[in-house]
């Protein structure tokens, strides 16, 4: 199973719509990081990916962004083979 990490708040529509198409694709989010509960990890994921927003999604160890990165990788039929299917 592949390990898919988001960094997400509590109130946050487009994580809701991440978490919505990746399960839609019968996958789950193995490690949900909340950075508006944990300040830490906020500044972890500008470190790693460069950005403030969220989500920030990463599908294994390859970065593939927020909401709008992952809904165009969809529609380029892209995330099926990343997900490994």
């Amino acid at each position: 199973m592949i390990k898919i990490t988001m960094y997400s708040t509590r109130v946050c529509p487009y994580c809701n719509m991440a978490e919505r198409l990746l399960v839609s694709k019968g996958v789950e989010i193995t490690e949900k990081i909340l950075v508006d509960v944990d300040p830490v990890r906020r500044e972890e994921m500008m470190t790693r990916t460069g950005r403030r927003t969220v989500p920030q999604i990463f599908i294994g160890e390859t970065h593939v962004g927020g909401f709008d990165d992952l809904s165009a990788l969809d529609k380029a039929g892209k995330l099926d083979p990343l997900l490994g299917k």
